[in-house]
């Protein structure tokens, strides 16, 4: 732990405009970064002799609809030389664009993709920057925590037109309430269908 927290140290005093703190979690440094010096906290990273982080492991958001700055872009870096991982995370919004890292680390092209797809995060500079996982025409972003579960649409394949078609989600059942009453204890009202049995226990 305490070799990471020297690297950790390393690390803000060379790049103190990109970090903005850092601590030791779950065995891995974590770097709270300014998300307008992304780029030349990886080119850091990336170069430097004691980090050395030549290898991009997953890229992803998170989302905090509570918070002004609502997603967290998280990156997570290998350093096969130094046997040593690290955790950057950078916040952002729904507009502010995020500076791209793939001239940095190409392989963060699809990811960078995938975190615009889910979460709607804008990538600026990015090569491609469209959907990935769901179709083109996809309304909304999955992985907002806003996001209805049933979706908006649905797709089938309709035999007649010979295509894909698109149509408002229909839900088979209407909305259950539930009162979250102790099934041990029974509850305090009669159960549709159930009206015979109250009856006979009265």
């Amino acid at each position: 732990m305490s070799e990471l927290l020297e690297l950790g140290e390393h690390i803000s005093l060379k790049m103190p405009q990109a970090v903005n703190s850092f601590s030791v979690k779950l065995g891995e440094l974590e770097l709270l970064a300014n998300r307008d010096e992304i780029i030349p906290l990886m080119h850091f990273l990336h170069d430097d002799i004691r980090c050395q982080f030549i290898n991009i492991t997953d890229l992803g958001g998170v989302d905090y609809p509570s918070r002004d700055m609502r997603f967290e872009v998280v990156y997570h870096l290998l350093s096969p030389v130094c046997n040593q991982r690290i955790r950057i995370k950078i916040s952002t919004d729904e507009e502010t664009l995020v500076p791209s890292i793939v001239k940095v680390f190409p392989g963060a092209d699809w990811y960078e993709r995938e975190a615009y797809d889910m979460y709607g995060i804008l990538f600026a500079n990015h090569p491609d920057l469209r959907r990935l996982l769901t179709d083109y025409g996809f309304d909304g972003y999955p992985l907002r925590k806003d996001f209805p579960v049933s979706g908006y649409v649905e797709l089938r394949y309709d035999e007649e037109q010979k295509r894909v078609v698109y149509e408002p989600v229909k839900l088979t059942q209407e909305f259950r309430s539930f009162d979250n009453l102790s099934p041990w204890d029974g509850t305090d009202y009669v159960l549709p269908g159930d009206e015979k049995a109250k009856s006979e226990a009265t």
